[in-house]
């Protein structure tokens, strides 16, 4: 009886001393994890990147997206005034044209949202007339710039002034003048010019008039029908660089495309050396596995460095890369895969009869041909974002023209259609990606 007393004893206190235990791991886990985040917060200097952050800049940045600016300049030397889309020579009226809300004469007229006007003067001065603030003047002398306000008024927050340069930045308009030149900016929603550009006949046009156009016969250029010459317009647009964009698109796809597929062919028979039920080698199993850990360890813009270097840059060198890093992920997935086929199968097959390659055939591979195309499937639509990237190093794709438009910081409208391009190609691989799944794994 005592015996049985002490057993039950000690099995109630081993009880306790685990519930104690399972206690103060819960306690200490996030105690642990409270710990690690407040080392974040003072080593990744938190305070001080929300100190330094100006969601205003982001704003613009947004705005800049889905919207366009006209700049009209004065060449305050020789008193030339022009008119361009984006400040872009390609998007440059005519001498003595513009849109409807710019008057040009001896006085430059310029009408901005709000009922705000610029004028430019023929001295080489101008004068603004801003709503709720009243009638300002800006005048040359010498090198340095002489600014009259409004009787009674300070210096307002929009206005930035030194001595020779005023810059007035009212969110959908902004006016700027040194001694070389006077611009007026006009923000607009839209992407202007997409289709048409200043020097097509089809620009300015409805989409009424354009339908009216195909349906017509009279053709507006002789040599062309009118939908054959929209098609040609839209197409060699000297602004978005519609073909030039559509053959970078289809390059970056074709980077992804043959890294994937490369890899797959190169990582399925590796992939059998490497399952313990088809290699009973142990030692080429752990070693082909190390491989394959290698290429997947390292990253894809590694190996874009590195074969880079080695090859040159090129679409085929992001190919490359994308095949080095794919081959050790599907030599890894495929081989686990094998792994777990269903064993009965493939006896099934050898007894009939079947040789080797029959039973891995007809036993094998309609067991992990589904796990095989998912993933390569998957793959391709995630390398064909990788591969974006992976053109900005090797200098193809759209990656190349993306980067180019965010060094110059201009256009940023083509930034965003560049990444709109880039989604709807991803949601396109993905339709297309389920529809052959469904056709090959179900019928």
């Amino acid at each position: 009886m005592s015996l049985a007393a002490t057993n039950i004893d000690a099995v109630r206190t081993g009880v306790v001393q685990r519930f104690r235990v399972r206690k103060r791991l819960s306690l200490a886990v996030p105690g642990l994890i409270l710990l690690y985040l407040a080392y974040i917060f003072f080593a990744f200097d938190i305070p001080g990147v929300a100190s330094r952050a100006k969601p205003e800049n982001a704003a613009i940045l947004l705005g800049d997206f889905w919207s366009y600016k006209t700049h009209v300049t004065r060449d305050n030397r020789s008193g030339v005034v022009t008119t361009a889309i984006e400040g872009e020579r390609k998007g440059e009226y005519p001498a003595g044209a513009g849109p409807d809300w710019l008057t040009l004469g001896d006085v430059t007229r310029i009408d901005l949202p709000g009922g705000a006007e610029v004028r430019y003067m023929a001295d080489g001065g101008a004068e603004l007339a801003i709503p709720d603030f009243g009638e300002m003047s800006v005048a040359l002398d010498g090198r340095k710039i002489a600014v009259t306000l409004p009787d009674d008024t300070d210096q307002p927050n929009w206005m930035s002034l030194s001595k020779n340069r005023i810059s007035l930045n009212r969110g959908d308009w902004r006016f700027a003048m040194t001694p070389a030149k006077t611009e007026t900016f006009r923000y607009q929603a839209g992407w202007e010019l997409f289709f048409f550009t200043l020097d097509s006949p089809f620009h300015g046009k409805s989409v009424g008039d354009l339908i009216a156009l195909v349906a017509s016969g009279e053709r507006v250029v002789p040599d062309r029908s009118n939908l054959s010459a929209m098609a040609h317009d839209i197409w060699t647009n000297k602004m978005w660089r519609h073909s030039d964009v559509f053959w970078a698109m289809g390059e970056t796809v074709l980077m992804a495309f043959l890294g994937t597929m490369g890899a797959g062919l190169i990582a399925l028979p590796l992939a059998f050396f490497a399952a313990s039920n088809f290699t009973p080698a142990r030692w080429l199993r752990l070693g082909l596995r190390r491989v394959f850990d290698l290429f997947r360890g390292i990253d894809g813009l590694i190996w874009t460095v590195i074969l880079s270097r080695a090859f040159g840059p090129g679409p085929m060198t992001g190919a490359l890369a994308i095949l080095m890093t794919d081959t050790g992920t599907f030599g890894k997935t495929f081989s686990e895969a094998l792994e777990n086929i269903d064993g009965k199968q493939v006896e099934g097959v050898q007894s009939t009869g079947a040789n080797a390659p029959q039973r891995m055939r007809f036993g094998v591979i309609p067991q992990i041909a589904p796990v095989i195309l998912s993933q390569l499937l998957y793959y391709l639509e995630s390398n064909t974002r990788s591969a974006t990237v992976i053109g900005a190093l090797v200098g193809g794709g759209i990656g190349l023209l993306l980067t180019q438009a965010i060094i110059t910081q201009k256009d940023w409208e083509e930034v965003c259609y560049y990444m709109v391009l880039i989604v709807l190609t991803v949601m396109l691989l993905d339709s297309l990606s389920g529809w052959v799944r469904r056709r090959i794994i179900k019928g």
